[in-house]
């Protein structure tokens, strides 16, 4: 963890809704006039999709019908914990990015489903901020969470979770309900031996509950709304988080533990203000006062 380069990263599986999350955090960065290095997980992936698919065939041949995404062997773990070490240390180091699709092709000037190549972040940066899969893992001798200064969880209830990911890759990547729910049962031993222990590695968590059944993932017509959902946010460490404010700001909240409350899916967004801004404005400070 740093003072001078603080590093921020934000942990969640496919389907979560990390990329929405990501967006409530750019508008603080905006608005606060903070430079922050954005750094995404999909880049640290170890093979680019057409390599993926080949060792996955490949690990299916020998009797592995697990190998994934959320697995440390298909990631370059020991890689992006030296870029927070050294983004900490320093306030520099490497990144690339993921090509998804044509859009981000033309932007990036490479194929879809390759890498860019490895360049130096920005200079003078204000902290680095990531959104990914493994910002918060632990396992064997790689330990990316100790390099976090703050580190937030998004995860929805896994029915809800399933449903958004099968949402997204049909309209996104045209893949089938079939296609999706054999990637899901792909990497459940990888979700849950290395992306649910990060929950309890992370400082807030955020996990949305609908309130429509979603007992059937595979046949939901739509997502469950913000507005057909709560939020269960809970603080890993409740000592210095003004509970009594909160509640007054964010209406129709209420407290379901002492380190809980639980807000309208609606009011994710100014949640995440109003408990982030604050925050981030603190990281800031300490920041400064290093100088």
């Amino acid at each position: 963890m740093s003072t001078k380069h603080p590093v921020i990263a934000i942990t969640g599986s496919s389907g979560a809704g990390t990329t929405s999350v990501t967006r409530f955090f750019q508008n603080i960065f905006r608005r606060e006039a903070i430079n922050a290095a954005i750094v995404e997980g999909d880049s640290f992936h170890r093979y680019d999709r057409l390599a993926m698919k080949s060792k996955m065939d490949e690990m299916t041949a020998t009797g592995d019908n697990h190998f994934s995404h959320f697995g440390p062997e298909a990631n370059l773990l020991a890689e992006l914990e030296e870029l927070f070490r050294e983004y900490g240390e320093t306030g520099g180091g490497k990144r690339r990015y993921y090509v998804h699709d044509l859009d981000e092709a033309k932007r990036l000037g490479a194929e879809p489903g390759t890498f860019t190549d490895w360049a130096d972040l920005p200079e003078e940066s204000d902290l680095l901020f990531y959104e990914g899969l493994h910002g918060a893992v632990k396992t064997g001798n790689i330990d990316i969470a100790k390099h976090v200064d703050l580190r937030i969880g998004v995860v929805p209830i896994i029915n809800l979770e399933w449903i958004q990911k099968i949402h997204r890759d049909k309209a996104q990547r045209g893949y089938s309900t079939e296609a999706v729910m054999d990637t899901i049962l792909r990497r459940m031993p990888d979700y849950i031996n290395y992306i649910c222990p990060q929950f309890s590695e992370t400082h807030v968590n955020f996990q949305r509950v609908p309130t429509v059944d979603t007992s059937n993932p595979l046949i939901a017509e739509d997502i469950p709304s913000p507005d057909e959902s709560f939020v269960v946010i809970r603080f890993a460490d409740p000592h210095g988080i003004d509970f009594a404010y909160l509640l007054s700001m964010i209406h129709d909240s209420f407290m379901s533990r002492p380190n809980i409350i639980v807000c309208p899916g609606g009011k994710m967004g100014l949640a995440m203000q109003i408990i982030f801004t604050p925050l981030i404005m603190q990281v800031m400070d300490r920041k400064r006062r290093t100088r």
